[in-house]
């Protein structure tokens, strides 16, 4: 039976790697070694952007709560109390639209969480 070499296997390997570097600017781009740092690098980066994604829009959102919540002369943190009291279960992303799109309807919202404090 015939030894088994690994030929394919590496050929496969390397090509995976240099296609996820094309578009890496200079040797990156081109030599499997630096292109397989820079693979590694951009992988990690885009695992911790992802978090950082998660982050960064519940504070945009949580600003604009608090802005239009303070047009309406409450704070962030009552409003979100006065919310929780009333049995109002509506997350920041679908507050923040209604801030954005429907000031009345918000307006609604924190006269209900005065009421509930």
């Amino acid at each position: 039976m015939a030894r088994v070499k690994g030929a394919m296997m590496t050929r496969k390997r390397r090509k995976r790697i240099l296609k996820a570097a094309k578009g890496y600017w200079g040797a990156k781009s081109k030599h499997f070694k630096m292109a397989k740092q820079a693979v590694m690098k951009s992988v990690n980066y885009a695992y911790i952007g992802r978090k950082q994604k998660k982050r960064e829009f519940r504070q945009l959102w949580i600003t604009r709560i608090s802005a239009q919540a303070k047009a309406n002369g409450m704070n962030y943190s009552q409003f979100m109390n006065g919310l929780k009291k009333a049995g109002i279960d509506l997350n920041r992303k679908m507050l923040s639209e209604i801030a954005i799109a429907d000031k009345e309807a918000f307006a609604a919202l924190v006269e209900k969480a005065k009421a509930a404090l």
